[in-house]
């Protein structure tokens, strides 16, 4: 009996203008035979020794009202169009109908021309994991249905599919609180150092428990969370300005993430194998990314293992150069994290990866912080801002800017620094009193600069630093956000001793 992956349902888009894969599993020798009748296409093979078939579309316009046959299996409604894979954290799953207007973009969400397949969110081969993937569909835009649909990724494809005037997929393939560890193979995450500690972290766990152990102490702490869950929401509703503090003395210990072992969702290379690989090789024209707040803890190995995610990615969709656009994350704090620097760090790695891997974008995004909310909720900037860098790194839109300033260089003129940016060409303007720039002596002690704007530079100076030697602007976890081109997109932060980023040759 011949068997498609599981992504490949009724209301399916695939990929115009490349050669499709059509794949899944059969009894060895089983003939196959995929067509599509309204594009007079048909082509043939036989399920492979190991049980599995592949067979490869010719590459197909735009459209919509066909059919895709497989032996006798019929998937009605397929499209064709541009399809982007959605990866990440809780902000790429933040659903459409948390955001802010979210209820107004479902109401209007059926003219948008986007559909959406959710890659389930179970990470464990049990019962309930097989389920959820005989579940799993490709959906059309309904109030009903898409409110679930991640709004990031919602946003850019909506505006993808109006200017490029195509239907647009999403496959959403992300899970809230994951790090970059869960997304990569266990052999990727031993080839180099960076990859080490998780596996460390999950040989410690783990170690002298039997995997019934695992399940059971997992099951126990999903049992204890979900009933902590029910309790602290009582207490929002009680006081939705609840201290922290306060919620723990009513509601017991915060347990989260659980114990990480054989069925923690968190465990290193989990994800990777029972939701990224369930999808692999379906074809697509490149991915949106927005992750990095759970590798906070690692902030200055994110960037080489960002780096070998990029490259372990294109290689498993068979595609060396599969645009890769990056979300650098946000301002963010809670009122009593210390400022240690460590999401300017994440951002400075991100910005590293952009810059050093080719075929990436990078949507800057530094504005759209919440003080004490990980989880922003106004994703149309975000959404807009990815649409933007991928109409001009995959669509040809040159003429747009999708960036706003990003550092170039900085020159030392006697008390004076001088800084260099690129994408500053249509001009740079405040938003709000000027801040957020320092500068540092030999000393390497920081000290905050008047900023004087001046073409596509900015000038600094400080009455306690006559001799300049170094400069950084917004590093900091959570801050003011002021400096902006003249297309309403922040400058990037940066510091001028950023030191290189290692293992960029892993990845073209």
């Amino acid at each position: 009996m011949i068997h498609c992956a599981a992504i490949f349902t009724d209301h399916m888009l695939l990929q115009r203008g490349k050669s499709i894969a059509v794949f899944g599993t059969g009894t060895a020798g089983e003939p196959v035979t995929v067509s599509v009748p309204q594009r007079h296409c048909t082509v043939s093979s036989a399920v492979r020794q190991d049980g599995t078939w592949r067979l490869t579309l010719p590459p197909m316009p735009a459209g919509t009202g066909c059919t895709l046959t497989v032996n006798e299996q019929e998937f009605s409604d397929v499209a064709f169009g541009e399809v982007w894979l959605a990866g990440g954290q809780s902000n790429m799953e933040f659903m459409l109908k948390d955001a802010r207007n979210g209820t107004a973009e479902l109401e209007q969400c059926r003219n948008s021309n986007v559909r959406y397949f959710q890659v389930p969110r179970n990470t464990f081969a049990d019962d309930a994991y097989t389920a959820a993937w005989n579940a799993a569909r490709w959906e059309l835009p309904d109030p009903e249905t898409s409110g679930t649909w991640s709004a990031a990724a919602y946003l850019a494809a909506k505006e993808l599919a109006q200017t490029q005037g195509v239907p647009v997929g999403i496959i959403g393939c992300n899970y809230g609180g994951s790090s970059v560890s869960c997304w990569l193979p266990e052999s990727d995450l031993q080839a180099h150092a960076a990859g080490h500690p998780y596996l460390q972290d999950y040989a410690d766990a783990a170690a002298g428990k039997t995997d019934a152990e695992m399940i059971a102490e997992y099951d126990e702490y999903v049992a204890y969370h979900t009933a902590w869950e029910s309790r602290m929401q009582k207490c929002y509703q009680e006081d939705s300005n609840m201290p922290w503090d306060e919620i723990i003395r009513r509601c017991g210990e915060n347990r989260y993430p659980g114990p990480l072992g054989i069925k923690s969702p968190y465990r290193p290379a989990g994800m990777y194998h029972t939701m990224l690989q369930r999808v692999v090789p379906y074809t697509i024209r490149g991915f949106f990314y927005y992750q990095g707040e759970n590798d906070e803890i690692r902030p200055d190995t994110y960037g080489t293992l960002l780096t070998m995610l990029i490259a372990r990615w294109r290689q498993d969709f068979e595609d060396a150069r599969l645009p890769f656009i990056l979300v650098q994350l946000p301002m963010h704090t809670y009122a009593d994290t210390p400022e240690n620097g460590a999401w300017s760090r994440l951002r400075e790695a991100q910005m590293q990866v952009y810059q050093t891997v080719k075929h990436t974008g990078i949507a800057v995004i530094l504005d759209c912080g919440e003080y004490c909310n990980i989880h922003p909720v106004d994703k149309h900037p975000v959404g807009h801002r990815l649409a933007l860098q991928a109409r001009q790194l995959v669509y040809g839109e040159r003429e747009l800017e999708a960036f706003g300033p990003i550092f170039r260089s900085f020159v030392v003129e006697g008390s004076t620094l001088t800084v260099f940016f690129s994408h500053a060409a249509q001009g740079m303007e405040w938003h709000g009193e000027p801040c957020g720039f320092q500068i540092a002596g030999a000393d390497g002690v920081y000290h905050d600069a008047r900023a004087v704007l001046d073409g596509d530079t900015v000038r600094l100076t400080a009455a306690e630093v006559p001799a300049p030697a170094a400069a950084r602007y917004n590093w900091v976890n959570y801050g003011a956000v002021t400096l902006f081109g003249k297309n309403g997109i922040p400058a990037a932060p940066f510091r001028t001793e950023a030191s290189p980023l290692p293992l960029t040759a892993v990845c073209e």
